[in-house]
């Protein structure tokens, strides 16, 4: 078992694992140079050879505990037949959402178009030390909603009437919870022995549709996941306080904290799960002594605790590798 399973699922407190969000990205020379001759994002997560090589470049430079596979959450609207392009200083941009379409897709196809993530997970899982955690991930089910029918607005607000007048709140949910489950099914045969569900847009949801967007949906995948033995962190980013209550209804083995959670309020309230994560990817551009310091608050807070050493979100492309390597060295040393 992995330092990273064993902390999730035995609640080890005995060493502090690390790896970080995005550690497969563009603040690596070595991904910057792959990824100037794949302009194509999906065709790039396409490339099981290259998608694997991207994985492992991290982990070839650092003393990480754990590969995340090179892919993104929008796999699953692109193997459920909309398009998906990344827009260079806009983002992602998705095919308009067809209800017909989307209810009739089928399990074969789906699995058929994202297969080369799959067998780029299997070609990982085999270059990997067993030592070493290899996880998947998807998005959940309202933030793949909020791309799938372009309801952001910005990074603070949605348009919940750009829904459809078709929409069909729950058969959606369940349609898109099959597909995800089979999404992290067929992640788990290939060789994944963790998955993280990333609610990167929870924040935004109102107070009152949070229980039928939110809890509610990340609980069945987390079900699912215990169902099939496969270790689950949840990262319902944005939700401030609301995370108790997530905690307490969800039940996932890990859940990461966002920059804008107080870690010791997270000691305090979040009982009975591993903790991961927390600190503002933006420290990284401080100067060494202030990151010491944040990186010490953390490790020093959740001592004795089951804690994975993360980031409240993805490491940022202006991130210096040179510091990312300080870091891991200092959790590592850490006693």
């Amino acid at each position: 078992m992995s330092k990273i399973t064993n902390c999730l699922i035995k609640k080890d407190t005995s060493c502090i694992p690390v790896w970080f969000m995005r550690q497969a990205g563009r603040y690596l020379p070595e991904f910057r140079e792959i990824r100037s001759k794949n302009p194509n994002f999906i065709k790039l997560c396409l490339n099981s050879d290259l998608s694997s090589e991207i994985t492992l470049q991290p982990l070839d430079r650092f003393d990480l505990d754990a590969a995340i596979i090179f892919s993104d959450i929008l796999m699953v609207p692109y193997g459920l037949g909309q398009t998906v392009e990344f827009i260079k200083g806009k983002g992602p941009k998705l095919s308009e959402f067809n209800m017909k379409v989307f209810l009739e897709n089928k399990e074969d196809n789906f699995t058929k178009k994202l297969n080369p993530v799959y067998q780029a997970i299997t070609k990982t899982r085999k270059k990997l030390s067993r030592e070493k955690s290899l996880i998947s991930f998807i998005g959940a089910p309202w933030t793949l909603i909020v791309y799938m029918m372009g309801l952001r607005q910005d990074k603070k607000k949605i348009n919940l009437e750009n829904i459809k007048k078709d929409f069909k709140r729950d058969v959606v949910l369940e349609k898109l919870n099959k597909f995800l489950c089979l999404h992290i099914k067929n992640q788990m045969n290939a060789g994944a022995d963790v998955v993280q569900i990333f609610d990167s847009w929870a924040g935004i949801i109102p107070d009152d549709e949070i229980n039928d967007y939110c809890f509610t949906p990340n609980k069945k995948l987390v079900d699912y996941c215990k169902k099939i033995n496969l270790p689950v962190v949840c990262f319902p980013k944005g939700i401030g306080v609301n995370y108790k209550k997530f905690l307490e209804i969800v039940k996932p083995h890990g859940i990461n904290i966002d920059y804008d959670i107080d870690p010791k309020w997270a000691k305090d309230n979040l009982k009975n799960v591993c903790l991961q994560g927390g600190m503002d990817p933006k420290i990284l551009f401080e100067d060494e002594k202030k990151i010491n310091l944040e990186v010490d608050k953390y490790l020093d807070n959740f001592r004795n605790t089951p804690y994975i050493f993360n980031l409240g979100h993805g490491l940022l492309p202006e991130t210096n590798p040179d510091i990312l390597a300080k870091i891991i060295n200092r959790v590592k040393s850490y006693k």
